[in-house]
């Protein structure tokens, strides 16, 4: 069953040189060939309550892969730049 990690960002970003430097982190990590972006950062259209500042969903083919990338010695190394930089939520869903 597929999996889906949804980042939402919850307000302006605070440090934008960390957050340089997560995005340059994730882009000379190896590529996990289980993730596949499906959003990242799209134009938004809030149907209900406020809009986050920003979205990224990636999608796994299990629940493992997915928590398997975010808890890797690579992406973990990253996260400590995303969360100086901008204020997020993060969780994995099960699709269908």
């Amino acid at each position: 069953m597929p999996a889906y990690v949804i980042f939402t960002r919850e307000g302006a970003i605070r440090d934008e040189s960390a957050m340089e430097t997560y995005a340059r982190m994730n882009r000379e990590s190896p590529p996990d060939p289980k993730l596949t972006p499906l959003v990242v950062y799209g134009a938004l259209e809030s149907l209900e309550g406020d809009a986050p500042d920003g979205v990224v969903i990636l999608r796994f083919p299990t629940v493992e892969d997915a928590r398997a990338w975010y808890n890797s010695p690579a992406y973990q190394a990253a996260i400590v730049h995303r969360k100086k930089g901008a204020d997020y939520r993060a969780f994995i869903v099960e699709g269908l």
